[in-house]
């Protein structure tokens, strides 16, 4: 196996370009547990680790744009007032070497339905920016997961940042597994408010071949939310549970059953709104 590690940007696409099935790797966390059990064995590994400009975020034109190359634990320390969505859903990954070493690039790549960041990206309308030695090009975060770990990147692509709108609004995550953390999803889901647009986002993790957005409840509880006094009638957050829950298309497997992803992603919908609406304290 060839180990490539550019110095900068312009080599790391250069190198890509010539080796387009290279994986890149920066934190690890991901290809190096594939490779130790023979999961996996690329022709060659492309370390993204010394590019500076990947590891920088910063706020521009409404949007949080962050490197492919930052952590879970710096998303947690410096960007939790503005991306607290996102925060809180690093806060579940992995242990604090894992979120040390884990990167929001890494994590798209990967593309695993069951990736902790991915149902916070849906819900609040992210953009993946690819780019290659032939130019730049951004993707929805919706067309970005194409299927089980695969995206829509082209062989000769790398993941540069990713880009976060600012909004005004509450957001939440919320995640059930057999603890906090240290433990892949068995479903997870987030929700975010956009205040001035009067439009809602959603995102579903570990509940389908891909992650997935709920259409037709965020439709529906843009209609029923009361948005000048951010409320909802009960009835009108079981129904909107009840629409997350029909978006979902999880299968059984010795994390959970079908039925009961099903109903957890209603229950996580509706807590979710209510911590949002009701505006109550949460410990994650």
């Amino acid at each position: 196996m060839e180990f490539l590690a550019p110095a900068d940007w312009t080599e790391a696409l250069e190198a890509k370009a010539a080796h387009p099935g290279a994986v890149p790797i920066c934190g690890g966390t991901d290809v190096m547990v594939e490779l130790n059990f023979e999961l996996r064995r690329p022709p060659a590994l492309l370390d993204l680790g010394r590019i500076r400009a990947l590891k920088d975020w910063e706020v521009c034109d409404g949007h949080v744009r962050l490197g492919a190359a930052v952590t879970f634990a710096r998303i947690i320390s410096a960007l939790a007032d503005r991306l607290p969505a996102l925060a809180t859903a690093a806060r579940t990954v992995g242990s604090p070497q894992i979120r040390n070493r884990a990167t929001i690039g890494g994590n798209l790549g990967t593309a695993s339905p069951a990736g902790d960041a991915h149902p916070v990206l849906l819900a609040t309308g992210a953009v993946v920016e690819a780019e290659s030695v032939r130019g730049v090009r951004t993707i929805p975060v919706g067309d970005f997961f194409t299927g089980v770990k695969r995206n829509a990147l082209e062989p000769d692509e790398l993941i540069r940042a990713v880009r976060i709108p600012e909004t005004a609004g509450p957001q939440q995550f919320a995640k059930v597994g057999s603890r906090n953390a240290m433990v892949i999803a068995v479903c997870s889901f987030a929700v975010a408010l956009d205040l001035e647009r009067r439009t809602v986002g959603t995102g579903i993790g570990s509940a389908g071949p891909r992650p997935l957005t709920a259409p037709a409840a965020e439709d529906f509880l843009a209609g029923a939310l009361d948005w000048d006094g951010l409320a909802v009638s009960e009835d009108a957050a079981e129904r909107f549970g009840a629409l997350v829950a029909a978006a979902a298309s999880p299968i059984d497997d010795v994390r959970g059953t079908a039925a009961y992803r099903r109903r957890a992603l209603a229950v996580m919908a509706v807590r979710t709104l209510r911590w949002m609406t009701e505006k109550e304290a949460v410990a994650v």
